[in-house]
């Protein structure tokens, strides 16, 4: 695939990103992509390797290695590199509805397992699909193809984030009548509200709605399915229901002061921030205000990073980022050998402002709060700090457990809580009588997508728990499968 010998010849090139001075002025994406002549030397350095990992998706050592969606890697960089972008195309829609997403914010698990990895530079696979998805989209080569015959059968789905959208797709494509419920006043779920522009903007997932509702998905936001009236209402006029609300249950944390106010979710903190840029460039006031302030962001997450980027926006003072577990290595630990997914220090976006603005990385590894402090007004203004070690308790757990003596305190005038999602949503659960497991995610019957409710399917991070955006376009893609099944003894859904 690609030349024999590119990856010999030809060094990795990325697309090149703005300087952070200059992108902390905007809230727009930052990356410059390369051209289609650059891209098709970085598609050449696709070896043939024999064993393509890139494209495996399954876990080695409890971490996924390669695409979960099977993307046919090798290929389309084949194509990319003989100039044959039709055909490009048609490899990467075979098993991705999204492209333009996956290739704006996921981790590139592919080029984590591509065998150029071992001993150099992965090829730019994630610069590739973005160069194919955005030919496929100037040339018109994605445009409206409403199915030429109807079923009958009418799905609702439950959530448009990826998973939802994926399971829309597929089955409006196979001729189902697809209803799409969202929560908030924008479709788009995770994508449009849970990640922030600079990363994606909102027209390229407006873009996609858009061409969804051309070929007859419909969709209604405002709609809160955790109402048990608004459950029942789609279970009698909808032949299935799938439940993709997502993990939205935030992780908090139980220390002293944590009533007070200035303290905040990261989603919500986020999501804020999308919506007033969306409905009125930051000008309805309805933003948590950060200009002047001192800003501490507890998790080092992909969710934190995105806290700390956000916060020098909008004229942060300063940026503390809180990480309890140890500070990663520079290259592969000796116990996690290529083609496992490489726990290695990961500087990014965020983090590289920070650096430029304020002079130094804001992370500090090993540290949590202990205790948050008020001033007279009852707002946050100062948090405690511990360094914290891996212990096993009483129960035989490890767990990360403050080190005696190693207090400090610290000045603080807002927090964003980013320490992860423990789940699907309770109200949601039992509006459509679903049951929720121990990890609070919907239970369902034999590994699959339906759960014990007759007609009611699962998937995506209700299912899972929190994930990728990628993870939750396959179980998108799975459930529509097992739904197609379902309503015809048969699916042809590839």
């Amino acid at each position: 695939m690609g030349k024999a010998t590119g990856f010999m010849e030809y060094e990795r090139k990325d697309a090149p990103a703005e300087s952070p001075k200059e992108r902390i002025c905007h809230f727009h994406e930052f990356h410059t992509p390369l051209s289609q002549e650059e891209q098709r030397i970085q598609s050449a350095r696709c070896m043939d390797c024999g064993v393509p990992f890139c494209q495996y998706g399954g876990e080695i050592a409890g971490m996924t290695s390669g695409c979960p969606l099977g993307n046919l890697v090798p290929e389309w960089n084949d194509l990319l590199y003989c100039g044959n972008m039709d055909e490009a195309w048609k490899r990467l829609e075979k098993t991705n509805c999204f492209p333009e997403f996956t290739s704006r914010v996921c981790p590139a698990l592919c080029e984590a397992a591509c065998t150029c990895n071992v001993n150099g530079k992965p090829v730019a696979s994630k610069a590739n699909e973005y160069a194919i998805v955005s030919y496929a989209w100037e040339s018109g080569r994605i445009e409206a193809k409403p199915p030429k015959v109807r079923t009958g059968k009418k799905v609702a789905v439950v959530g448009s984030g990826p998973a939802g959208l994926a399971a829309a797709e597929l089955l409006n494509k196979r001729g189902h009548s697809v209803t799409v419920f969202e929560r908030s006043d924008r479709a788009g779920g995770l994508l449009m509200y849970g990640i922030p522009n600079m990363k994606l903007e909102k027209d390229v997932v407006e873009r996609r709605i858009r061409l969804m509702q051309e070929e007859g998905v419909v969709f209604e936001t405002g709609v809160d399915a955790s109402d048990a009236k608004v459950a029942a209402r789609l279970k009698r006029e909808f032949e299935r229901v799938i439940l993709a609300c997502g993990a939205s249950r935030p992780r908090d944390i139980a220390v002293a002061g944590r009533e007070l106010s200035g303290i905040y979710f990261a989603v919500d903190f986020l999501s804020s921030v999308t919506k007033s840029l969306l409905d009125s460039n930051l000008q309805d006031g309805k933003v948590v205000s950060v200009k002047g302030k001192r800003v501490l962001v507890i998790g080092g997450g992909d969710t934190g990073n995105d806290c700390v980027g956000t916060a020098i926006r909008l004229g942060a003072k300063s940026v503390l980022q809180l990480e309890m577990m140890p500070k990663p290595p520079k290259t592969r630990a000796a116990g996690n050998l290529w083609p496992e997914w490489p726990r290695v220090e990961k500087t990014d976006y965020g983090q590289e402002e920070a650096i430029a603005v304020f002079g130094k990385d804001p992370r500090v590894y090993e540290t949590t709060v202990t205790e948050f402090v008020a001033n007279k007004k009852g707002e946050v203004a100062k948090a405690k700090l511990a360094r914290v070690e891996r212990k096993q308790d009483a129960s035989g757990r490890f767990v990360m457990a403050p080190v005696a003596g190693s207090e400090t305190v610290v000045d603080v005038d807002l927090v964003l809580i980013a320490a992860g999602f423990l789940g699907a949503q309770k109200e949601v659960a039992d509006a459509f009588g679903v049951k929720l497991n121990e990890r609070c995610r919907v239970e369902t019957q034999n590994a699959g997508y339906e759960t014990a409710v007759s007609g009611v399917f699962c998937a995506g991070d209700m299912r899972r728990g929190q994930s990728l955006v990628v993870w939750a376009i396959r179980e998108g893609r799975e459930v529509a499968r097992a739904v197609d099944a379902s309503l015809m003894g048969y699916t042809n859904l590839e």
